[in-house]
């Protein structure tokens, strides 16, 4: 997608604070941070929603779940961390490439449902 943020990231065409990278996804600084520590877990492949997502993005995504808790550590995440994934704009999606926050580095305190 030629304008969207995360995929010029990806590419290189705009520098980030890269903390993991390998073919299938890129683990960055958030540049807004919601948390002492907030990172953002990005595929490569772009697709905004979960319903848009192919066999191949469902392997990508257990993939890169699995990635964020082997790296929790190297993040500084030892003692837990909270993953979000906005989905839409109700949910406050302002980048329409998927993307999962890992927010951490404190106590997070729990939304009201």
């Amino acid at each position: 997608m030629n304008n969207c943020i995360f995929c010029k990231i990806i590419g290189g065409e705009i520098p980030s604070e890269r903390f993991y990278e390998d073919d299938r996804m890129i683990i960055v600084k958030d540049i807004e941070p919601k948390a002492k520590l907030h990172y953002l877990a990005i595929p490569k492949r772009h697709y905004k929603l979960l319903r848009e997502m192919t066999d191949s993005d469902r392997e990508d995504l257990g993939y890169i779940l699995q990635t964020v808790a082997e790296q929790a550590e190297n993040l500084g995440l030892k003692n837990g961390y909270r993953l979000v994934i906005n989905q839409g704009d109700d949910a406050g999606q302002t980048v329409f490439h998927l993307h999962i926050h890992i927010l951490g580095g404190q106590t997070m305190d729990f939304p009201q449902l």
